[in-house]
């Protein structure tokens, strides 16, 4: 198996230019992020894409306003499901066109009821089939896969349902670490398509920093959990595989009071975890996973 690292460009500049040349220069595989709206932007990032060897993961976020003020990325009450299937069929209908991988997606709204969930993901599926894209759902706060257990229903309703695993969210829902939902952790590695390596503990999606001794319970339990993902993609053969440590700024990272001032370097910690995860995995592919 080979591991790709990809960063997402929410860690970065919003400059085109500057943001590939930070990528390339600190050792990353490419980019995860959403697809440009303007066609020309379009084209200039593919063609950056290609000339400096880099892939990409398509981000779709689904039942926003991305022109709204603060957290835009929230779904909002009044988006049908519809609106969010469009919003996914537009990501999913230029994705092959960017040469994406994939498209993950933050989907869904934590406020809908069990057959809202179960129409949307028939439909969302029913979408993937017929375009020939793989859509991977990401475990999100504010999302339809918001806690471990809806996931597990869901899961076992769609077979054919793959997952983004950022297991950072469900330990602020949970206000613990996950261990204690270890079957339904077994159960999103065989669906795993790819993983947010962001760490988080009981009261926060980000630890401040996981290099400190404070967070060292959060940082082991997370990477078993990655261990659990990895083990079960080597064991149904996927020979290419991708991880985005998914640090970020914007009310993830801790500020100090009065000042705004950030407590961490989000792109240093980024950097940090990249690198950790790397030599992690080629001690696990010597140890046959």
């Amino acid at each position: 198996m080979k591991l790709l690292l990809l960063r997402s460009v929410w860690s970065g500049p919003s400059d085109l230019d500057a943001l590939i040349e930070q990528t390339v220069a600190d050792g990353f595989d490419g980019i995860e992020g959403p697809i440009p709206t303007d066609e020309a932007q379009q084209r200039k990032l593919r063609q950056c894409l290609n000339d400096r060897h880099l892939h990409f993961i398509a981000e779709a976020t689904t039942g926003t306003d991305p022109n709204r003020e603060g957290d835009w990325w929230i779904p909002r009450s009044d988006c049908t499901l519809a609106d969010h299937l469009n919003d996914l069929k537009w990501t999913v209908d230029r994705a092959t066109a960017m040469g994406a991988l994939f498209v993950s997606t933050m989907c869904g709204y934590d406020a809908w009821s069990w057959q809202q969930n179960v129409d949307f993901f028939g439909q969302a599926l029913e979408l993937e089939r017929t375009s020939g894209i793989t859509i991977s759902f990401e475990t999100h706060r504010s999302r339809s896969l918001f806690n471990p257990w809806i996931t597990r229903d869901l899961l076992t309703q769609f077979p054919e349902m793959k997952l983004t695993c950022d297991f950072s969210h469900w330990c602020v829902v949970c206000e613990r670490l996950v261990d204690s939902e270890w079957s339904i952790l077994e159960q999103c590695a065989q669906r795993a398509m790819h993983i947010h390596c962001r760490v988080g503990y009981a009261q926060h999606a980000q630890v401040t920093d996981p290099r400190a001794p404070e967070y060292t319970d959060a940082l082991v339990a997370h990477e078993r959990w990655w261990d659990l993902i990895w083990q079960a993609q080597a064991q149904c053969g996927m020979t290419q595989i991708t991880m985005n440590p998914e640090f970020l700024w914007d009310g993830y990272m801790q500020t100090l009071p009065f000042t705004k001032m950030p407590v961490g370097d989000v792109w240093q910690i980024t950097c940090w975890m990249a690198e950790r995860q790397r030599q992690r995995f080629e001690q696990c592919c010597i140890h046959n996973l």
